[in-house]
This record gives structure tokens, sequence and C-alpha cells, in this order.
């Protein structure tokens, strides 16, 4: 099943194994069983004296196996053939299965041994879903750190009845028990927050404790990761404050146009951003999010962020990189049917609708490529675009012309996503041109109609332009002094990572020149006071 070069890094993999392990397989002798059978018995083969394969299981669902280390007390199973995305989560699993330490920060390995609760978690994933990984990951962490945790990782195209009884339309979705937990991309630092119920009030007492930053930078994506790196390499106390880190990167599928990296994927990118950033002195805290900036009281003071959780943070300078999200069409029923047949990830959820009829509203570079994925996939697409002609790149549009199960409307204004028994049955669209209606039956919508700032919690404090951008001047400068922005969330015309990350040097080059000419109000106080001496 697997080629001579995965092997091979396989192997090299799995020396890193400590302790001996037991794979337990429940099989029958269908077709998927067979595939399972061969990926687990060429992983035991590679090391023999650690790992030991048995294939009398009998869990409730076939094919699965189950990791387990003897006396351990232990349980990960994976309804799956983890390969594609998912290769990485098993070989990860392996390792922290027999004993290879996670990097994780020795306070998650903590709290997650800590945790005195009994938890089983269903997590629904896909193989060509991006965003899945990281969530199958931090549970299946937690399973094997924790013996009161129990996670099962299901391929929803492998085990369809559940799918469609538990009306599963978007992936990655968890669920404890029969109540869904969460649907979405979510951290280990955000699943731990919702199952330790004190985790909030002692996040913040120990964010509040941290002495003040030179350079606090708010958002981990390009922006905010190229203006930690600069930053720190100046030498000067440098914080970085996000939800994740990647940020939009984490939910981009294929990037091909960033120079000298020909091609990756985001999640890929995202990773190496993170390692990169860690390579230098940061402190970094993730899966916090900003509520409110306070400016400095005067030039050179501390600009206070205070946090959701109610904690606080205080910087001489800070930089905003909170990037942008996709923006919804927001008309009747998208809302209601979120998960349910509006999805907004082609790359995560389009394999749920193998073989159905889907739209894709927007005709940019987004929306095109997503059709032409989607194509390959459901039976027909629908593309919906607002404009009279699209705005995609010419050779996107070029392809999607060529594709038999690809419907265009151009000059159509989406009016209504309908659903019938809780979940998505088609949308309604007005020709603009002579403002006929029009309704197309379908099983999904996919929104590709470009992204919004994250600005919105700034309120009146930072100048923000008419669709919420901040506005900054050349050096990535507000109209606050001492806080600078950078990336998709700021005014800079091209929502590029290039051009993220180039204006997240920018600012913070430019936050290290304003601390450089600016003096803390303490030191410009006594400089005073002896030129007053001295006269």
């Amino acid at each position: 099943m697997l080629d001579d070069d995965i092997r091979q890094q396989l192997a090299a993999y799995l020396e890193r194994v400590q302790e001996p392990f037991e794979m337990v397989a429940t099989l029958d002798n269908g077709a998927k069983s067979a595939e399972m059978r061969e990926l687990l018995e060429e992983i035991a083969a590679l090391r023999p004296d650690k790992i030991t394969l048995r294939t009398d299981g009998s869990g409730p669902r076939t094919p699965s196996f189950t990791l387990a280390r003897p006396g351990s007390g232990t349980e990960l199973t994976f309804a799956a053939i983890p390969l594609g995305h998912e290769f990485t989560s098993l070989i990860l699993a392996l390792l922290w299965t027999g004993g290879h330490p996670p990097k994780f920060e020795p306070e998650v390995i903590e709290q997650i041994q800590a945790l005195d609760v009994d938890l089983d978690f269903e997590v629904y994933m896909s193989l060509s879903c991006h965003n899945c990984p990281e969530v199958v990951q931090a549970l299946s962490l937690m399973a094997i750190l924790n013996p009161r945790i129990r996670t099962t990782v299901i391929d929803g195209a492998l085990f369809q009845d559940e799918v469609q009884e538990r009306e599963i339309m978007g992936v990655p979705v968890v669920f404890t028990g029969e109540k869904m937990f969460h649907s979405g991309r979510i951290t280990l630092e955000e699943i731990l927050q919702k199952v330790d119920t004190g985790a909030a009030a002692r996040d913040a007492a120990r964010l509040s404790a941290k002495a003040p930053f030179e350079v606090l930078i708010v958002g981990g994506g390009p922006a905010g990761a190229a203006a930690a790196i600069y930053a720190a390499r100046k030498g000067i106390r440098t914080g970085m404050v996000a939800e994740r880190l990647g940020g939009q990167v984490n939910d981009t599928g294929e990037i091909a146009n960033y120079p000298g990296i020909s091609q990756t994927t985001g999640p890929e990118y995202a990773a190496q951003l993170e390692a990169h950033v860690r390579e230098h002195d940061v402190d970094i805290m993730t899966a916090q999010r900003v509520a409110e900036l306070l400016p400095a009281s005067q030039p050179g003071g501390l600009v206070t962020l205070r946090l959701d959780n109610g904690g606080e943070l205080q910087s001489r300078s800070v930089i905003l990189a909170t990037g942008a999200r996709w923006r919804n069409v927001d008309v009747p029923g998208e809302e209601e049917y979120k998960t349910k047949g509006v999805a907004y990830c082609p790359h995560c959820d389009g394999p749920l609708f193998k073989g159905k009829d889907v739209a894709v509203i927007g005709g940019g570079n987004s929306g095109v490529e997503a059709a032409i994925d989607l194509a390959g996939v459901v039976r027909h697409v629908t593309v919906l675009e607002f404009m009279p002609e699209m705005k995609a790149d010419a050779v996107l549009v070029d392809k999607l012309k060529t594709l038999p199960n690809v419907t265009v409307h151009t000059n159509a204004q989406t009016t209504e996503i309908l659903g019938q028994e809780g979940r998505v049955s088609g949308l309604t669209f007005i020709h603009r041109a002579d403002h006929t209606p029009a309704s197309v039956d379908l099983h999904g919508v996919f929104v590709q109609i470009g992204l919004l700032p994250n600005t919105e919690w700034l309120g009146e404090t930072v100048a923000r332009n008419r669709f919420g951008e901040i506005e900054i001047d050349a050096r990535g400068a507000t109209n606050v002094p001492g806080v600078f922005a950078a990336g998709d969330c700021t005014t800079v015309p091209y929502k590029q990572i290039v051009v993220a990350a180039g204006a997240g040097c920018s600012a913070a080059l430019s936050a290290f020149d304003y601390l450089i000419r600016t003096p803390e109000p303490a030191a410009a106080d006594a400089a005073a006071e002896e030129t007053a001496i001295a006269a």
C-alpha cells in the first residue's frame, strides 16, 4: 500500500518509538478491511520489536483499529484508513502511543493529564480536509495522555450511514455522546478551555502577570509571524497573542505563488510559519481573543490589550495583524443551514457531497477554484456571480468552461438559501439584467465571496474605513501612537500572503523605530529633571 519512499520515511519515524504497544483491528472480508489490514501489517513489520498487530478486535465499527499501550488504560481508535491529509495524524498517534514526547508546552501536557472528567469523543473528518488534522491530532493526544478520555476518529466517506443519520454536512465535527461538541476547526488549547471549567480564570491570571512587552503582535498569520520574527531579531521583548498560529492560511488549499516556494499547501505553510517563529525569542500566547485596545495615556507609554477571558497584556507598541475571515452572503437561510449544507471550504466539505448537486456563490479566483475542485467530486456545480463578468483569472475561467457538469450564471444575485428537514434543498436568485427570479434544487452551497477584516473589536479606537479595514500609512502606522497594523485587516489593496508577510516586516521595523525615537515617560521625565537641575 505504501510506496518505497513513504515506507522508508515511516520507518525512520518509528525508530523513535520507545515503548511497546498494540494495534487491535476489527475487520471483515470487505475491500476496505483488506486495505486496512495491509496498512497495519506494513506498519507492524517496520518495528516488530515494539508494535504488535492483532486482528481479533470487536469494535462497534468495521473496519477500525485501536492503538493501546498495555497497562496504560488509554484508547484511541481510527474508524478510518488514515492516509491523505490524515497520514501525519497516524504517524503522530503511533509515536505518542509509543512513548515519544509530543511537542507541546509542558503546561498543556500537564493540563490534559490532570483533567478529572470522563470524555468520549467522536470526530468525523474527511481525508481531503486540510482543517481536520489539527482537530484529529488534538483529540488523539488527549486520549493517549489521559485514560479517562476516549477518542474515535471516523472517516465520513467510509461511514456514510452515520453521516446521514447525524446530518453531518461539514467536517471536522466532534460529538460527545449524542451531543455535538464542536463543528469546524478548533485548537487543542480551545478544546481544553471548553472541557476544563477553571482554565479561563487561570489563563487570565497567568497572562495578566506577564511583564510589559516592547512589541506585542495581535494575530498569528503571515503578517503576524513576519512581524514577530523581525521584532525578535532586534533583541526586544516580543509577544504574540493569537487565536491560532497560521491564521487564515490554515484554511487555504494550494499555495503556488509565493516566491521561492513553488508549491505548498496552507497547513504546510502555516506549520513552517509556526516553526520559524518558535526559533526566536517570542512569547507565544495562542487560543486567545483580544476584546479591547486601550491606547497609552502619553507617547511612549503602555498600550493595554484586554482579552476575552478577562486577562490584560501591556506593551510599549502593538502590531495589529488580525487578518480576515470568509464573508457571509447574508441572505435568509445562510445562518440557519451552516454545517447543514452551507459550507465555506470546498476542500474540507466537498467529499461529503459526492454525487450530489451544489452551488458556488462567487466568481472570483476562490469561487472558480472551488467550482473546479467540486466538479471532480459532485454531480453538478452551479456558479453564481453577482457581476456581469467573472472576476477570476482568465486561465481559471477557461478551465471552468471546459467542465461539462458546471453551469455559470453571471449578473445573478442570490436571494435565499432554501431547506427542508433541517438541511439545504436549494436556493433562489435574481437575474439582475431583467429582474426575473430563478431557483435551483441542490444539496450544498459553498460561499466564496471574499474576506471580511477581523477588526470589529477595535470600535472607534483605531481609524478604519467603511469596509472595516484599519487605515495605515506607508510605514504601517495607524492613527494611534505606538499602534501599527499589517496584512489583510488593513487598507493594503492586495490580500495576498506575500503582501501580508512584507507588511508585517514593515510594521515591525516601524515599531522598532518608534521605540528608539520615543522614550518611555519615566525616562523622559528624568531627562527633563536633569536638564532643569543643570540649568
